[in-house]
């Protein structure tokens, strides 16, 4: 068993950027980057690109957390058939849980005080229906019934459907055995994606946020740790692979309408896939490989998970001090250069001062963790 995996450079600045591409379109839905100064001197393609990515990042996101999990099931138990199911079980539950507490704790109290953008006041949503949806890996349903959430809960939709693949994921395992069961059951959920999308049209919420869709992604990300598992890739074959994944990805986030006029629901496999492949490339990039100048974006990417379930306090408070200052939408550019530093630093005081302590307290009750030494790679 091994205690800790190996972080891998590329997959962090693969996490950050999904990151940023999801804090970028929050920001964007309320002060347009597109109609910035920006838009003198950047193209609006890539404004769009910039802004209006948050969901399809997300669907990178459900890929990436899906190898990661997989890849390290295989480095702790001999095959993904002999999973302990305590173990797994407690590590997502160490990961997940204190952040999502604490979250809700505080939506929760600034719910109660009425602070504007965090009151859930529409027909048919209650705070104890949000609740009991967030802590029952639900939200995404109950938004879909209800209607959106404020963004402070909005963004659990995605939880609960990473989480519900999960809780089924070791079963699946433990009662499939073999790979030449696992794998065609992933291919077929792989290749579902586009046909339950299209099934759920005429209900924008739940056709984004329905867990069949989600589970796809996540299973692509499932297929490419087992093909790393299976193939030692030569390095001509995965660089091969980094490019038709990022090839694929910039054709989706670059082209999305066009792509999405071309082959309507399978957009979302070009997306997925592509993310696969370059997840599987990036994997079998050597561990020494410089990439000093994507460090930033490896720092958000470690603190991605933290960095999701922050972000909206900083994009509702720079929003609100934006419209009291009445502020120039041509000047908007400036609020983005604020809102990354400040959206770093919450979600880094948040990992230190709460998630990693009490993940490697929890690790230590539940699984006799070792009390010292680093964090194991967070897999959200």
């Amino acid at each position: 068993m091994t205690p800790t995996a190996r972080r891998n450079p590329g997959i962090d600045a693969l996490r950050g950027v999904s990151i940023l591409l999801v804090v970028l379109h929050h920001l964007a839905l309320r002060i347009p980057l597109r109609q910035t100064a920006l838009s003198d001197v950047l193209p609006q393609r890539v404004l769009r690109a910039l802004s209006y990515n948050g969901y399809e990042a997300v669907f990178v996101f459900f890929v990436i957390t899906g190898f990661l999990i997989t890849v390290h099931a295989q480095q702790r138990w001999p095959s993904l058939a002999r999973i302990e199911l305590r173990a797994f079980y407690a590590r997502r539950l160490a990961r997940i849980g204190p952040a999502l507490l604490l979250l809700l704790a505080v939506l929760s109290l600034m719910h109660v005080l009425k602070v504007p953008n965090y009151v859930i006041d529409k027909p048919g949503q209650s705070l104890g229906g949000a609740l009991w949806s967030a802590l029952t890996l639900q939200l995404n349903w109950y938004e879909g019934r209800t209607g959106w959430l404020p963004g402070g809960w909005d963004v659990l939709w995605s939880l609960s459907i990473e989480e519900a693949f999960y809780l089924g994921f070791p079963l699946a395992c433990l009662g499939l055995r073999r790979e030449a069961l696992l794998v065609p059951t992933l291919l077929l959920l792989v290749l579902s994606l586009p046909f339950t999308r299209a099934a759920l049209d005429g209900n924008e919420i739940w056709q984004e946020k329905a867990y069949l869709p989600g589970f796809s992604a996540i299973a692509v990300g499932v297929l490419a740790a087992l093909a790393a598992t299976r193939w030692q890739l030569p390095p001509s074959t995965a660089r091969w692979l980094r490019v038709l994944g990022s090839v694929a990805l910039m054709a989706v986030l670059l082209c999305g309408g066009e792509l999405w006029r071309a082959v309507g629901n399978a957009n979302m496999l070009v997306l997925v896939g592509g993310a696969g492949a370059l997840v599987l490339g990036l994997h079998a990039m050597p561990g020494h490989a410089p990439l000093r100048a994507l460090a930033g974006l490896r720092a958000w990417g470690r603190l991605s998970y933290e960095l999701y379930l922050t972000h909206m306090f900083v994009v509702f408070a720079l929003v609100g001090l934006y419209r009291a200052l009445g502020s120039d939408v041509r000047l908007g550019a400036w609020w983005y250069l604020a809102l990354l530093p400040l959206c770093w630093l919450l979600a880094w005081t948040f990992a230190r001062a709460w998630t990693e302590p009490a993940e490697r307290w929890l690790k230590r009750r539940w699984l006799h963790a070792p009390s010292s030494g680093s964090t194991a790679v967070p897999t959200h």
